[in-house]
């Protein structure tokens, strides 16, 4: 089968179209005939040898997709022909984390044993998964939708541990990549509106603008000029220096959002004072334990006014064209590549 396989030895793509199909093996296994596959931050970060993942041996990457079961195990409660979207991440259900429902926190599943980054991924034609690892698509969702079901699921996740965010505080995100724009959609979708956005490239200044939500869009220049306030500041860039600029931006009692996944070498200084004299939160937001049942909630009740590719800057590529999606998203030209697999 057509697969893009990374080695974490030596840091390399390829493409390659013989390799090896997945087989059931257990009775509670799920094989997924991918359908869309969407190329994370974290995969450029791992790429570039930034982010751990498996070096054990060669695999695809792909942790957010979406497609239709074409096999299962014995015991499975699937079956053949339904779509589905998977949860790349669960939990080891043995160890105090896990056991309190929190295994983001685990120490051996959780992300550290996640499709896509420890085990076969979905940037291939199909994928094996266990079970319980597999979320039915609602009626009127579709496979292209929930291709961007796994990031609104950390999403979700990151709007429960901000919340409370009460309609009508002033809100800052920072960063208009795939991430950035979610955090727009889901915003406005539950009713808050003033929020402003910033973003160094204008090309994508120019796709939220797409998204209709009469956001203010703005350059961090301007941002730095204004010197304004917010209540609650969600970074989406993933760079530590941005935070420490940004975080002098929160007013009394604000609650910084550190949503952007950091490569482990970043640092930050920010200022003890500051934290002390203004009663200041930061809330770090770590992959989407239990929060695939909301962002499935959360697409169904989007639909098409949100989560629309077109709208939200999102370009589709077969698997042959990795390189050519690579490139076009780290020049920012997409605000995030799917593969669209046949």
């Amino acid at each position: 089968m057509e697969a893009v396989v990374f080695d974490g030895k030596t840091l390399t793509l390829k493409y390659d179209n013989k390799y090896p199909l997945p087989k059931i093996e257990n009775d509670d296994d799920v094989i997924v005939k991918v359908e869309y596959s969407g190329i994370c931050g974290t995969d450029l970060h791992i790429v570039q040898g930034e982010f751990p993942a498996s070096k054990e041996r060669p695999l695809p990457l792909g942790h957010e997709f979406s497609g239709t079961i074409t096999d299962v195990g014995k015991k499975s409660v699937f079956r053949k022909g339904q779509k589905v979207v998977v949860d790349p991440n669960r939990a080891c259900s043995l160890c105090d984390f896990c056991r309190k429902g929190k295994y983001q926190y685990c120490l051996t599943a959780g992300i550290n044993s996640t499709v896509g980054i420890w085990r076969d991924g979905g940037w291939a034609q199909y994928v094996k998964v266990p079970q319980d690892q597999v979320y039915l698509l609602p009626d009127g969702v579709s496979t292209e939708q929930g291709g961007l079901c796994e990031p609104y699921s950390c999403v979700a996740h990151g709007y429960d541990r901000a919340s409370p965010l009460l309609v009508g505080e002033k809100i800052l995100i920072v960063g208009a990549g795939i991430i950035g724009n979610l955090w727009v959609t889901s915003l406005h979708q539950l009713g808050h509106r003033d929020v402003t956005v910033s973003e160094m490239n204008k090309v994508r200044l120019e796709i939220v603008n797409k998204l209709e939500t009469g956001y203010r869009l703005v350059t961090p220049d301007v941002l730095e000029k204004e010197k304004q306030l917010y209540d609650v500041i969600i970074d989406c860039t993933g760079v530590g220096k941005v935070m420490e600029i940004s975080f002098n931006y929160l007013r009394h009692g604000g609650k910084y959002v550190l949503f952007g996944c950091c490569p482990p070498t970043h640092q930050a200084s920010i200022n003890p004072f500051q934290i002390y004299d203004k009663e200041l939160t930061i809330i770090g937001v770590k992959i989407n334990p239990f929060s695939f049942p909301n962002a499935l909630g959360w697409l169904k009740a989007m639909g098409n006014r949100y989560v629309n590719y077109e709208k939200l800057g999102v370009k589709t590529y077969a698997l042959s064209e990795y390189e050519s999606a690579l490139k076009d998203l780290r020049a920012g030209l997409v605000s995030k590549a799917m593969f669209k697999i046949n």
